[in-house]
């Protein structure tokens, strides 16, 4: 008989009756660790015990920064099944951002991955509480290794743990998440046991046969990638954390992946680097190619037999060399995060990699709604879950409750009630549509919508999707809250910019020399008004500003999930967004 999953822990009683040699394994300086299932549940409990003797206890707060590793996920369960709260610290939180949630959530001991992180923390920690312990996973020679608390843990086995493990109800908060979103100061979101696993009991009926291996590169302080990995060990799926993005190619070839889950942003890297090589490709080849891309652009789950042979063909000619670029095995792809392009849903799917598209908050554990095999619209986010409902409200936000709805915000029963109403729906802050009754399809983040000077809404992100649906694009904001017209601020993929300036002729020293070069500039507006058809005239973007670096997590223009922090975005380039609307007086929409 399976073990009852209440509680997250219970995932170890009922991973160990199906034991692995490889449970999780992490690659760490260029070797793979493996754990078994057996030395990996032993850790946890060696732990455990060594945190009980430290003083945690039930209610307690342990923080983890760290990059994803096995030992991030024994510090989790460890933690989690003596009833404390694990709090995970983002590698790339800003210090003052780490001040903030040390204080708030009454952090006592730290664990962090190595010298680097421990160099960052360790000031943030002198700052506000001396006495918070911080134990390194890597030896260094600053801090107490964590294995010093496995010792002691593995010394200390009278502590009974099913005494800890039998005081933990469902009901109990298992993880507080920070998270700031695109603005303002983090808010800690109180996630219970309760919430995870029914989230990903629910979500897990969704995954196909055959996913026995999966490779995670997101970050597992995002609830996200965690959720995933709860997911994975509930359906007996080994776990492997690759390295680091620079490394991924090599670990998608070593591991051979059944799954992995990403957001859009990656995948859109992966299609315009396979659309480089395509390119490259003469005669027959290249018009194999891209005969292969444009049937995938038409591809539907219901196509008829004739589509399906043409299909088969493409698959065996093209597409079987991009199934063998991410290893060969792919079963599906879990994307999540931010709207996928339809179009590139699609593309994937004629290769025999199905993308299924999800939706969903930290707030709500996070999953609502998911794209699969037994319910797919391309362009929606999918059908809602069992045991989760979902509403629009009158002004078109996305509404939700169920057993996915956190508890509240730590600390903050003022934004807890704003964002959960009486009748207990969250407020998703998303704007969206039912699509036949049954699939949910967001068309914008409600704060994120503005108005022009005309007074038309206008929604940036279906703006800014179509706009990256051309490799000459790597990132792009639309913007022109009360201004006359929408304009926009594009950072562009710069290999494929210096190959097309290298076909024309083009000669320059800097990319910021290149980005003002004239043709360039004619180039991308070309880009833009071919996108801008089928927009209505006051949405459409008239003019535009290349910048020269890419937007990123460290440069504090993305969030960890690689959305734009738009405030940002606009403080640091207002000179710029004031030029643009300057040179474009007396302009008429």
């Amino acid at each position: 008989m399976a073990a009852k999953i209440t509680r997250v822990f219970d995932l170890l009683k009922y991973s160990l009756e199906n034991p692995k040699d490889e449970f999780i394994s992490g690659k760490i300086k260029g070797e793979w660790i493996n754990y078994s299932t057996a030395d990996f549940c032993n850790a946890v409990d060696n732990l455990s015990r060594g945190l009980i003797k430290q003083g945690i206890k039930k209610g307690g707060r342990v923080a983890v920064m760290s990059h994803n590793r096995p030992e991030w996920n024994i510090a989790d369960f460890a933690v989690n099944q003596i009833g404390a709260y694990q709090v995970p610290l983002y590698p790339t939180l800003a210090e003052h951002d780490i001040q903030f949630i040390l204080k708030d959530a009454a952090v006592t001991i730290v664990f962090v991955a190595d010298e680097e992180l421990y160099k960052k923390i360790k000031p943030c920690i002198d700052a506000i509480n001396p006495d918070i312990k911080i134990y390194s996973f890597n030896e260094i020679a600053e801090a107490e290794n964590w294995k010093v608390l496995i010792n002691e843990g593995q010394a200390a086995a009278d502590i009974n743990l099913d005494d800890y493990r039998s005081q933990v109800e469902a009901e109990d908060v298992l993880t507080l998440i920070y998270t700031s979103g695109t603005t303002g100061t983090p808010k800690g979101v109180m996630l219970t046991h309760d919430n995870l696993v029914a989230n990903f009991v629910n979500s897990s009926v969704l995954i196909p046969e055959g996913v026995k291996k999966g490779l995670s590169f997101l970050p597992l302080s995002h609830i996200f990638e965690r959720m995933i990995i709860y997911l994975y060990l509930f359906n007996s799926t080994a776990v492997y954390y690759a390295e680091s993005m620079e490394t991924i190619v090599a670990d998608i070839q070593h591991v051979k992946p059944n799954v992995f889950s990403t957001v859009p942003r990656l995948l859109e890297k992966v299609y315009d680097k396979i659309m480089e090589k395509g390119k490259s490709l003469t005669g027959i080849k290249r018009g194999i190619f891209f005969w292969s891309v444009a049937l995938a652009e038409k591809y539907s789950v219901n196509a008829g037999a004739w589509y399906n042979f043409k299909l088969s063909i493409a698959r065996k000619l093209v597409f079987k060399k991009w199934q063998e670029a991410l290893g060969g095995e792919i079963v599906v792809i879990v994307s999540g995060g931010a709207a996928l392009n339809p179009r590139l849903t699609r593309i994937f799917w004629a290769a025999g990699m199905p993308v299924f598209e999800g939706y969903g908050l930290t707030e709500t554990s996070p999953v609502i709604t998911v794209n699969h095999y037994g319910g797919i619209m391309f362009g929606t986010v999918g059908e809602v879950i069992k045991g989760v409902e979902v509403k629009i409200a009158e002004d078109g936000e996305v509404l939700t409750r169920g057993h996915q709805v956190m508890k509240g915000y730590y600390n903050r029963p003022d934004l807890t009630s704003e964002a959960i109403d009486q009748d207990g729906w969250f407020h998703t802050g998303d704007i969206g549509e039912m699509v036949e009754g049954r699939f949910l399809k967001i068309t914008d983040r409600k704060k994120e919508m503005f108005k022009t000077a005309g007074g038309k809404y206008v929604a940036p992100q279906i703006l800014e999707n179509k706009y990256k649906e051309s490799i000459f694009i790597e990132q792009i904001m639309v913007l022109g809250e009360n201004r006359k017209f929408p304009s926009a601020l594009i950072v562009p993929n710069f290999e494929t910019l210096k190959t097309w300036a290298g076909r024309k002729g083009i000669s320059f020293s800097a990319i910021e020399e290149l980005i003002k070069n004239e043709q360039v500039i004619a180039k991308y507006n070309e880009v833009i008004e071919a996108a801008n058809t089928g927009f209505g005239k006051w949405e459409q973007v008239k003019r535009f500003a290349l910048l020269p670096k890419e937007w990123s997590i460290d440069g504090g223009e993305l969030t960890p999930k690689l959305s734009l922090k738009r405030k940002i975005i606009t403080e640091k380039n207002n000179e710029i967004i004031e030029k643009i609307y300057k040179d474009a007086e007396g302009y008429k929409p």
